[in-house]
């Protein structure tokens, strides 16, 4: 927080507005500001000052030089979690493999076209899809990631048994999406539980042998058909074969256990912090504590602040980063669930390549990938050290090869020229996909790696493959197998341009998520160690609606009962701000911190919980309903019992005889005066911590502003804290002692009320007609 006294203009947190100084006061108000400023100022410099430390505890050296050696790197952790999580994903990929290999002897059995094998595959990555949300909610506050992942295995090889013993096309198609829904925990957990289980520095190495599975789950499924041919078994034989291999495979698995959420992010940045502060006490030094809140007296709970599922879905696609790749996630989809399917039918149909044919190109094409997973790991791992842009676009570069090449070996004329571009295109493809998937997993909270493997998961199965099967299989059934593919590199170049751009915002966002722990830590310490901090403090909040910013850095503070004054010009970003500090308007960041627990993404209907009420210009009751419905419904809103209730209805009628004599009259047919009243009542009933008043006297008469003026220091006397956005500034400067100016989305000045007309710079003519008599009488 800072003030100016001077002629230059300041801005708190934000060096963009020029010079700042401490702010004025007297007394005990005084006092506490400048406590809680030096507090402020001081996790200001930590978080400046961390912010390199912090990137290389997450493995950005800035340097090209060779990693540590992985077998040195994962000598204390062992292999054994990265080889459970390959055999998982090898069998998980057993009956798609199986589906799409078989998919022309399936088609003839029961009679069905390519278009409906398509459509089979799509269900089944559709249900995929909607499995993953509901598999990361189940283990969003506890590790039990590992569990859900074995026990994903044996649902697997249930599965593809009962596919073999289908009767018809959609009684197989039952099995499949059951077989989906298990893999989402495929698609959402084992990344998570690769990177907390390995250290940064190690990750792209670690998934780049991860994916050699998933590349060889593609090599194996139709190497075990091939196989399965021998004994001239039918797919329906094949199937079950599959499921008994598969039940083998999981067993093997049963000893995986989960690591926890951060092991080698949010600890490492902890004990970073905690070295920090060791150096600048010079005291002893201790191991970093586990992850907790450390708040004051009367503070939320852990529980009341943390994040709720739909909470960090919310937050991760406020990260500019996710929303790129999600968006490449659709493109990306929109391409590959259709290819892989039609493929295997233009192998069919173009080639006249039968069941072992087919089997054996799959084996071909796809072992080449291998080797090129193994050697491109230790460089996606330069690449991320050096700078984590250069992994985005290099993923996007190579997506880009790849797809080009996939569509234009449908075109080639010999066989072998066919197979050796298809063959380049997929190594390109797996590659790319390795590097974006190291990217998306660093470039998030630890224990919100799960809800971001989710999102890309829906993203590239769920509506990009969805979209792809419903307007591509036209194109297949309209043109045949070879324009069918073609078509399709159209969105895999989109997705590879779209992901090539998401270098632009990786390393900021990478810092904000540094930033996020380090300033915790920071807030933990000071409060741990008996300093203090302000009730509400807002930190370096940047808030924009779809592309338009209108907060640029603010940072706001209030203190426990204390009453202040927010003016600015119009559109300078007041009532924006009152929305971000209520949840109505989530910033892109910055943080929101209430006794220093964070609550920037909590959901509005949960501040209310924590005694944050906001009170919106001209908006401030439900219409259709009466003044006794209105009062009602704000006191159920809190869980309040019906005496409780009735008190409040019982007080605010006293303070407001007006809207006793109008109890049962309809909010939509009151003045806008006793609108305002209905709205100020909901304080009375809910007696909130915090109450944000937005615009109270606008198009009000002097006489009706003068009692709801009453009201609010009646509020305020009462030990809740205030904050009055105001044109006005005879109006706001009469009832507060402190006192904000904004302009053009920037804080200008931060400061006493009696030092904010001193600042004849900001108060313009318009805005000092009557101040001064305001301030004086």
């Amino acid at each position: 927080m800072t003030a100016v006294g001077d002629g230059s203009t300041g801005s708190a947190g934000s060096s963009a507005s020029g010079g700042s100084t401490n702010p004025t006061g007297s007394g005990e108000a005084g006092r506490r500001h400048a406590e809680a400023a030096a507090s402020i100022e001081a996790i200001e410099r930590s978080r400046e000052r961390l912010r390199l430390a912090g990137r290389r505890s997450l493995g950005i050296t800035g340097s090209d030089e060779s990693p540590v050696p992985l077998r040195r790197a994962v000598a204390e952790i062992g292999w054994y979690p990265l080889v459970a999580l390959m055999a998982l994903i090898l069998i998980d990929q057993f009956l798609a493999g199986g589906l799409l290999t078989l998919g022309p002897e399936i088609s003839r059995t029961f009679g069905v076209g390519a278009s409906t094998i398509a459509v089979i595959y799509g269900l089944q990555a559709l249900a995929m899809s909607l499995a993953s949300f509901p598999l990361t909610a189940m283990v969003q506050h506890r590790p039990r990631r590992a569990l859900a992942a074995v026990g994903s295995g044996f649902v697997w090889a249930v599965a593809t048994v009962f596919a073999g013993l289908a009767t018809g096309a959609w009684s197989m198609a039952l099995f499949i999406c059951v077989y989906g829904a298990a893999s989402g925990s495929v698609r959402s957990l084992h990344l998570p539980l690769l990177f907390d289980t390995y250290p940064a520095g190690t990750r792209a190495r670690i998934y780049s042998l991860y994916m050699t599975a998933l590349w060889g789950s593609l090599i194996l499924a139709p190497a075990f058909i091939a196989l399965m041919s021998v004994f001239h078994l039918t797919w329906r034989g094949v199937f079950l074969a599959m499921g008994c291999f598969s039940f083998a495979v999981v067993l093997v698995t049963v000893r995986l256990r989960d690591p926890g959420f951060g092991r080698w992010d949010a600890e490492r940045l902890r004990a970073v912090v905690h070295e920090e502060r060791t150096v600048k006490t010079t005291a002893a030094p201790e191991a970093p504590e586990p992850e907790q809140d450390r708040t004051v007296p009367g503070a939320p709970d852990s529980y009341e602040t943390s994040l709720r599922f739909f909470e960090v879905v919310r937050r991760l696609l406020l990260i500019p980063t996710i929303r790129r790749l999600l968006v490449g996630y659709v493109a990306l989809g929109v391409m590959l669930t259709p290819l892989i399917t039609f493929f295997n039918f233009f192998l069919d149909e173009q080639w006249h390549q039968g069941r072992v044919g087919r089997a054996v190109f799959g084996v071909a094409t796809n072992a080449l990938a291998l080797p090129c997973l193994l050697l491109a790991g230790p460089r996606i791992e330069r690449l991320y050290a050096r700078n984590p842009a250069l992994v985005s676009r290099f993923a996007g570069l190579l997506l880009t090869v790849g797809v080009v090449l996939i569509g234009v070996s449908a075109l080639l004329p010999v066989f072998v020229l066919m197979a050796a571009a298809n063959a380049v295109g997929m190594v390109a493809f797996a590659v790319a996909i390795t590097a974006i998937s190291t990217a998306l997993g660093n470039v998030v909270p630890a224990r919100m790696r799960a809800h971001a493997a989710s999102l890309a998961n829906i993203a590239l199965y769920g509506a990009g493959g969805l979209v792809g099967q419903l307007f591509l299989s036209g194109v297949y059934d309209r043109s045949g197998p070879v324009v069918a593919i073609v078509s399709l590199t159209v969105p895999g170049v989109i997705a590879g341009v779209v992901l090539f751009g998401s270098g632009k915002t990786i390393n900021e966002d990478l810092d904000r998520m540094v930033e996020e722990i380090v300033e915790q830590e920071e807030v933990s310490a000071v409060l741990s160690s008996g300093g203090r901090l302000p009730m509400l403090s807002c930190r370096d909040l940047h808030v924009g609606y779809d592309d338009v910013k209108v907060l640029f850095g603010v940072s706001f503070t209030v203190e426990e009962g204390e009453m202040v004054a927010l003016l600015g010009t119009n559109g300078a970003g007041k009532s924006t701000l009152l929305k971000a500090i209520s949840g109505l308007a989530p910033p892109t960041g910055g943080s929101v911190r209430l006794h220093g627990a964070d609550i920037t993404y909590l959901e509005p209907q949960r501040r209310v919980h924590l005694g944050v009420c906001h009170v919106a210009g001209g908006r401030g009751s439900f219409r259709d309903l009466t003044v006794v419905e209105n009062l009602r419904t704000y006191g159920y809103a809190l869980g309040r019992d019906r005496r409780a209730v009735e008190r409040g209805l019982e007080a605010t009628f006293e303070a407001f005889p007006r809207l006793a004599e109008r109890r049962d009259q309809r909010a939509s047919t009151m003045s806008g005066g006793e609108n305002q009243m209905l709205a100020l009542g909901r304080a009375l009933i809910m007696r909130p911590r915090l109450l944000l008043i937005d615009e109270l006297s606008l198009g009000l008469a002097p006489k009706i502003v003068g009692e709801l003026l009453e009201m609010v220091r009646r509020i305020n006397a009462e030990g809740t804290a205030v904050v009055l956005v105001e044109q006005s500034v005879n109006i706001a400067l009469s009832v507060a002692d402190h006192a904000y100016f904004m302009e053009k989305g920037e804080m200008r000045f931060d400061g006493s009320a009696a030092g904010l007309l001193g600042r004849t710079d900001l108060l313009r003519a318009v805005f000092l007609r009557g101040a001064t008599q305001a301030v004086t009488s």
